[in-house]
């Protein structure tokens, strides 16, 4: 017999769309998750461009808010998403597909236009990233290709606030997500960028809000379909990076300066209160906004990715035999293994040394390359402070001590949750909760050879 109403705990949803998966996590008022469920984050490959199933996505997530609605009271949902994506939507609702990033929008007319338009690094903090990793290009390209379309748009919404807004019919804008290296916002001063004036776009974005502000309540008949109350509130939401940040930045005043590395498709290092060199536009160095608007030093990678090409689609298990011998033969996986952005974009990714024999050799050489790219991002910020692991990364056992081990007195806190942010989207929901302590930092493993593998890591790399 299932519980009745009045029997069920207090519960908040967060809808958390990665860029390989989506997940629908309920999460009790203490912040223990009660029920989690995923589904592969697709990209449609039909007309007019690739797009994101969206329709499928919102299929999927109401059937599960009606599975959860029996579990707990859901009393509000807090959307976070990946970055460098937005709806265009008019009354009704998306006047396009939403755009996939990783699909080059338009050909190398489109392109020269678009970077005589783009602010300059120094103002945006966005570098100029390939295909359509700087949401400025695909807007720019959206309106140029699709004009008619572009013209009934009467909001551009930023991911999280599109899912926020199907699920209230309340639109609103916020500043994690406008200033993820998309040309659209000066992080430093807190403004539209030159491009957003010049083309006149400031009237499609509607008033900003703070990542928690109560945007409004469930649509009616969401309510009914679902189950969930009538009063389940709608919080903004978040870019996911700076979900993960979210807790870290609370605690800041009383941990001191930290280097926050978010894990998963994209492992992004984000410096708070940490940096102390100057960004470099090339290597896909960036200034994002947290959660207040300020702007913070970052450079990333694609790490998920990238692991997952020299690992293979099911990574085996692998110990210290099959890391220390890698490293005795000076087996080398070299950058970078993604087509996207990364601070050795461009380069084609090879191994060299003698080639892995095994699933188990193969899964342990994509940890050794993700923790030495980990490792030269810190360098690169010239980060001080502890270096706090957050996401997909926290189920690899050897990464945290293995970045320990590569730095004197480096230490290194591996997050007991695996999606930090899905504790910073229930941190938004239960705003003005202490976050909770900091776990201690985990032992570093410096293996025989591992500094000295890390020295011939970078010189073929060629970092030195």
């Amino acid at each position: 017999m299932s519980p009745g109403a009045g029997d069920l705990v207090s519960g908040t949803v967060v809808l958390d769309i990665g860029k390989t998966n989506a997940k629908l996590t309920l999460i009790d008022a203490a912040g223990k998750t009660l029920a989690e469920a995923r589904t592969p984050n697709t990209v449609r490959r039909d007309e007019p461009y690739p797009h994101h199933d969206t329709e499928r996505l919102w299929g999927w997530m109401l059937g599960q808010l009606r599975e959860l609605s029996t579990l707990a009271r859901i009393r509000a949902i807090v959307p976070v998403t990946h970055g460098a994506t937005a709806a265009l939507i008019d009354g009704a609702g998306l006047v396009l597909p939403v755009p996939d990033y990783e699909h080059v929008p338009g050909d190398a007319v489109d392109a020269a236009r678009y970077d005589t338009l783009r602010p300059p690094f120094d103002e945006s903090g966005s570098p100029r990233l390939p295909a359509g990793l700087n949401l400025g290009r695909q807007l720019d390209w959206l309106q140029a290709r699709f004009p008619e379309e572009f013209a009934r748009t009467r909001h551009v919404l930023m991911y999280p606030q599109y899912w926020a807004w199907r699920l209230c019919g309340v639109a609103a804008s916020e500043v994690t997500s406008l200033g993820c290296h998309t040309d659209l916002w000066r992080p430093r001063v807190g403004r539209w960028s030159s491009l957003v004036e010049r083309l006149g776009w400031e009237k499609l974005f509607p008033p900003r809000r703070d990542a928690w502000s109560r945007l409004g309540k469930l649509r009616p008949e969401l309510a009914a379909d679902t189950g969930l109350p009538g009063d389940c509130e709608i919080v903004c939401g978040i870019h996911d990076s700076n979900a993960s940040l979210l807790r870290h930045l609370l605690t800041l005043q009383q941990s001191g300066p930290c280097t926050v590395l978010s894990t998963g498709t994209w492992v992004i290092a984000a410096a708070l209160g940490s940096a102390t060199r100057p960004l470099v536009e090339a290597h896909d160095m960036l200034a994002n906004c947290d959660v207040f608007g300020d702007a913070v030093p970052c450079i990333r990678f694609m790490g998920g990715r990238e692991f997952g090409a020299i690992a293979g689609a099911q990574p085996a298990s692998f110990g210290l035999d099959e890391l220390q011998r890698l490293i005795a033969q000076r087996t080398l996986a070299l950058p970078c293994f993604a087509e996207t952005g990364g601070p050795f974009a461009g380069q084609p990714g090879r191994v060299t040394g003698p080639a892995p024999q095994t699933p188990a050799e193969q899964a342990a050489l994509a940890t050794l390359y993700v923790v030495l790219m980990a490792d030269h991002c810190l360098a690169a910020l010239g980060t001080t402070g502890r270096v706090v692991v957050e996401g997909a990364f926290t189920a690899n056992r050897w990464f945290g001590p293995l970045l320990a081990g590569l730095a004197e007195g480096r230490d290194v806190t591996v997050s007991d949750d695996s999606s930090g942010t899905t504790c910073g989207a229930w941190l938004l929901d239960a705003w003005g909760s202490a976050p909770e302590a900091a776990a201690a930092p985990v032992a570093a493993l410096n293996l025989p050879g591992w500094r000295a593998y890390r020295e011939a890591w970078r010189t073929e790399a060629g970092t030195t």
